[in-house]
């Protein structure tokens, strides 16, 4: 029986079922606020963040994990796994998956690096998804290949709380922070094939709102998929108001609320909420 070892990292929302899960490991990034570092979700989550932001006096940094961290940890899974496979925040976000890929590259374990494309929650799923076909007897290489048709079938729609902070970070250019910083439009950020886009610009966070219920509309119309991701950087009651409107006209779909985490946090503010599926998840 070959022993496969699952590593992800710190962007992942990781509900009971993976924190109890004995071949799952996290590698946590970084942020650094006034020259503090912390590790995500180790000894910052995304509230005591938020917190902190009102009060620092330089912009809050991120950066991912090193070759080294996942060499350590990869030399350490090699003691007791046959390979490992890694899922990651996607590559255009961050530069985790290049870090991994170097590290694989340095031990003797097997090591397939998998770009989400996504974050958060839709990572977690990919995971479990991934774990699921691997129980079933597939081939490592047939389930990468399946994952890969999965994710690429995902669709997210974000109203971002700071465009500001996305603009300084260098994940969106000065002339869509321009756009999206006019009086009252409100642009519906999508990610794309790993990287974010301006999918739409709207008057108002209402008809925005609005706008991203139509694009999911439509893809269930289609696809029928059994759940969806609510997105949120702070604020719970706005989630859980987002989640009942949700319920009401989807029964069948399982919703699941998921907070964004402090390194994500850091670039998509506090007021961030989103939604994302995978029209192929069945």
């Amino acid at each position: 029986m070959v022993k496969t070892a699952w590593v992800t990292d710190s962007t992942a929302y990781l509900d009971k079922e993976l924190i109890n899960h004995q071949d799952l490991y996290t590698i946590p990034l970084t942020v650094l606020l006034d020259g503090e570092e912390f590790s995500d979700g180790v000894d910052l989550t995304s509230k005591e963040l938020f917190t902190r932001l009102k009060e620092i006096k330089n912009p809050p940094l991120t950066s991912q994990p090193s070759v080294g961290s996942f060499q350590s940890l990869y030399e350490k899974l090699s003691k007791q796994y046959d390979r490992i496979v890694t899922v990651l925040i996607s590559g255009k976000l961050s530069g985790t998956v290049s870090s991994s890929k170097q590290a694989a590259s340095l031990v003797d374990i097997p090591v397939t690096t998998f770009d989400s494309h996504i974050l958060t929650y839709p990572m977690s799923a990919l995971i479990k998804k991934g774990m699921q076909l691997l129980e079933d007897g597939l081939s490592i290489e047939l389930m990468i290949e399946h994952l890969e048709r999965v994710r690429d079938t995902c669709e997210t729609y974000v109203l971002v709380g700071s465009l500001e902070q996305l603009h300084r970070g260098g994940r969106m250019t000065g002339l869509q922070f321009f756009l999206g910083s006019m009086l009252n439009v409100k642009p519906i950020i999508s990610i794309e094939a790993g990287a974010l886009n301006v999918k739409e610009k709207v008057r108002g966070e209402k008809k925005a709102k609005e706008k991203i219920l139509d694009y999911f509309r439509t893809a269930y119309e289609q696809n029928q998929f059994k759940e969806v991701y609510i997105l949120y950087g702070l604020h719970e009651e706005q989630t859980k108001e987002w989640q009942l409107e949700l319920q009401e006209q989807f029964p069948k779909v399982k919703i699941i609320c998921s907070p964004l985490g402090a390194v994500i946090g850091v670039h998509a503010g506090e007021n961030t909420l989103g939604i994302s599926w995978f029209n192929g998840l069945k």
